[in-house]
């Protein structure tokens, strides 16, 4: 008897070390409801000078590149924390454990870089209010293969203070409706916009607690969409956010993007190239869209109403010379002669 209450206690205990090595930021993780209001911070406690940065991770493979982002990101005097949200659940926890210790070791400035295990694979997650772990009015929601300079991410940062309701972002895109078909679609229009992407996506903290506990059963049914399609998550924020606040997102442009995830980089895998090649990019892009247009629908027919709205134009930090100017046979933008 006294030998199996020995092994039991040891068993619990490796359980508990286990726990605290995979994630040296344990104090992040969820001990409680996370819709309990009693736990959310008042607006008014939050700091308005800076921004908790969440990036999505999954890909073991990608490691190197979310280190990089994560570091970057730490740099910026607008950053308080940086929190990386890893949604592999099977992810060996050495492997979580070591990444822990090398995204602590990254930062580059004052801003902490934390590892935070999420306890679904679910991309509702991403969006999960966290009162002790975020403490900033703003929150910045991106991807772990797009980075993006320094001043433009200071620069998205200044718009949103001066625009504090409405969605901050870099990559847009529009909901539409065919005609033809009588049904509404998921597309991009070159002259407006009503969707932001989660590869760059700056908003309030609160819409976090409006997207996760809010909505009553259009909302429980509309994250259910979201988990049977594995897709869509930011689209039913910006559907959260639209029906808050009745005006469509903000567009910025930036000086620098690099986006690591799309399959027409040079880098990619033969495989990739090849698909490019034969047109498969546009062939995945149709499905793509599909899928997305469904989720539209879907979130159209539990709300009842269409609460996206369009935005127009793009704010940017400097339009420089635009004229052209013939530059070793060539035309380029005049600003580019520009010491």
């Amino acid at each position: 008897m006294r030998s199996t209450m020995n092994w039991c206690a040891v068993f619990v205990f490796c359980c508990f070390w286990v726990l605290a090595e995979v994630d040296g930021s344990s104090r992040h993780r969820l001990r409680h409801d996370p819709c309990d209001p009693s736990v959310q911070r008042r607006p008014e406690s939050l700091r308005p000078d800076q921004m908790t940065v969440l990036i999505n991770g999954y890909s073991e493979h990608r490691i190197p590149l979310l280190l990089s982002v994560a570091a970057a990101y730490s740099a910026s005097p607008v950053v308080a924390a940086v929190l990386v949200l890893w949604g592999n659940l099977g992810t060996p926890p050495r492997l979580l454990s070591e990444l822990s210790r090398n995204l602590s070791a990254a930062s580059l400035g004052a801003a902490r870089i934390s590892l935070v295990p999420q306890s679904s694979g679910s991309l509702n997650a991403r969006f999960l209010p966290r009162p002790l772990a975020i403490e900033t009015r703003a929150v910045l929601v991106c991807d772990d293969d797009v980075e993006v300079d320094a001043k433009s991410v200071e620069f998205a940062f200044r718009v949103w203070g001066s625009n504090p309701d409405r969605m901050v972002g870099m990559f847009g895109r529009s909901h539409d409706m065919d005609l033809a078909r009588k049904e509404w679609i998921y597309t991009v229009h070159p002259d407006r916009y009503s969707i932001v992407l989660t590869k760059f996506m700056l908003l309030k903290t609160q819409y976090l607690f409006s997207y996760s506990c809010g909505g009553g059963v259009a909302g429980a049914r509309m994250r259910r969409v979201v988990d049977e399609m594995s897709n869509c998550e930011d689209i039913l924020m910006n559907f959260v956010v639209a029906d808050e606040i009745n005006a469509g997102p903000v567009l910025v442009g930036a000086k620098r993007v690099r986006d690591y995830g799309d399959p027409r980089n040079d880098g990619g895998s033969s495989e990739d190239r090849d698909e490019v090649r034969d047109a498969g990019l546009s062939r995945r892009r149709g499905e793509h869209r599909k899928r997305r247009g469904h989720c539209i629908r879907e979130f159209h027919k539990a709300m009842g109403r269409m609460p996206l709205r369009y935005s127009y134009g793009k704010m940017v930090n400097s339009v420089g010379e635009q004229g052209l100017c013939n530059k070793g046979g060539q035309l380029v933008l005049c600003d580019q002669f520009l010491d």
